[in-house]
């Protein structure tokens, strides 16, 4: 990619693939998957088929070694597809496999990351608290040592793939006297006694995705549950948030998309005053500000997905195209739903589902005012 603007040869045959993908397996199961407000969990091992699920994951994994930017361009599709599809996804790759792959003991990686590579395992990353949402270190859970065990209890909230996951990679105190390192991380088997599913969240948008409650009560862990069999990963992992951060603003965009392209389509061919309404300025205008927007958010993006491969320092990058693409993401949305009128807002018309999709952008994967203060942070302010 670099300075060319350009993707290689193998870029573009992996993104006519996954096109191909979601039109014959991603996009016949969206209207239901909506309806019913729950993942449809076939497609993980059918993603695994292709190597979807392990893109930027070691060869000796299942993985096809492959770069951020490819894993980007399965995110702007699948958002391009289905936002709340593509949210389910990232979670399960970004969110819960890179920290295995990242930090994970080599019989972690045998037991979790492998067989979430093929699509096996489904795994969910727990931070988030009914009291700790941007500040992470407020978090109340907290895992006791008992000789040979651990002891975990607390509650966790607006889990993605909370419902349907197999394991959790879940964030804990284990020293609370020390609010920098004292945070470490446990992977928590679904079926483990003390864990409760205790409900699931009906959501505004992103509907396809499923959230949840999470509860661990006196939920005993072995020693081995530890991630990297280290005390105090919770740095390292927040650090593997960028790659998340940089995911996510690829998938708004491929979500801007749709709802320009859906607008566009529609301008087309409707017509009022005895010509196709594209003609207006009032609407042609709209048009072509929404492509403008998507393609500068596209190139932040992809800048800073480029950025990660070539391990060059991109935390401003990061944040810049998360906070970006969040506003781009909303606005088309809403410029989509005003193309289209009356019909914008009719629930048989996709522009009212882009519409709902749109708003998680600001709040998901850091919020919009958490992008904010580490831009300032990394600009020395």
């Amino acid at each position: 990619m670099g300075l060319c603007f350009d993707f290689s040869e193998e870029q573009n045959m992996m993104r006519d693939a996954i096109k191909t993908f979601c039109k014959e397996e991603v996009e016949p199961l969206v209207e239901n998957a909506e309806k019913q407000e729950s993942f449809p969990i076939e497609l993980y091992p059918k993603m695994a088929e292709m190597g979807l699920l392990g893109i930027c994951f070691d060869e000796k994994y299942g993985g096809l070694s492959l770069d951020k930017v490819t894993e980007c361009i399965l995110a702007e599709e699948l958002g391009r597809t289905c936002a709340g599809i593509a949210k389910g996804v990232n979670a399960h790759v970004d969110l819960a496999c890179l920290p295995l792959s990242k930090f994970g003991t080599e019989e972690q990686k045998e037991k979790y990351l492998v067989p979430s590579i093929s699509g096996e395992l489904i795994g969910a990353l727990a931070i988030t608290e009914p009291n700790a949402g941007s500040d992470a270190r407020a978090i109340k859970t907290s895992a006791t040592q008992e000789k040979d065990k651990w002891i975990l209890n607390g509650t966790k909230t607006w889990i993605t793939n909370g419902v349907i996951c197999n394991y959790v990679v879940v964030a804990a105190y284990t020293n609370k006297e020390d609010r920098k390192n004292g945070i470490s991380i446990f992977l928590v088997d679904k079926d483990t006694p003390g864990f409760l599913v205790s409900r699931k969240i009906e959501k505004l948008g992103h509907r396809s995705s499923d959230v949840a409650e999470l509860v661990f009560e006196n939920c005993e862990l072995p020693k081995d549950a530890l991630l990297g069999g280290e005390e105090g990963k919770f740095q390292a992992l927040m650090e593997t948030l960028i790659a998340a951060r940089i995911s996510h603003s690829i998938k708004s965009v491929g979500l801007a998309t749709a709802a320009f392209e859906y607008a566009l389509s529609y301008s087309k061919e409707r017509e009022a005053f005895g010509r196709k309404i594209n003609k207006f300025q009032g609407i042609s205008f709209k048009l072509a500000q929404m492509a403008t927007k998507i393609e500068t958010a596209r190139l932040l993006g992809y800048k800073a997905a480029w950025l990660y491969d070539q391990g060059r320092p991109c935390v401003k990058e990061a944040s810049m195209a998360k906070l970006y693409s969040a506003e781009v993401v909303q606005w088309c949305a809403t410029e989509g739903v005003q193309v289209l009128g009356g019909y914008g807002y009719a629930t048989e018309y996709a522009a009212e589902r882009f519409y709902r999709d749109a708003k998680l952008a600001s709040i998901t994967e850091g919020t919009s005012e958490i992008q904010q203060i580490i831009i300032a942070r990394e600009l020395g302010i």
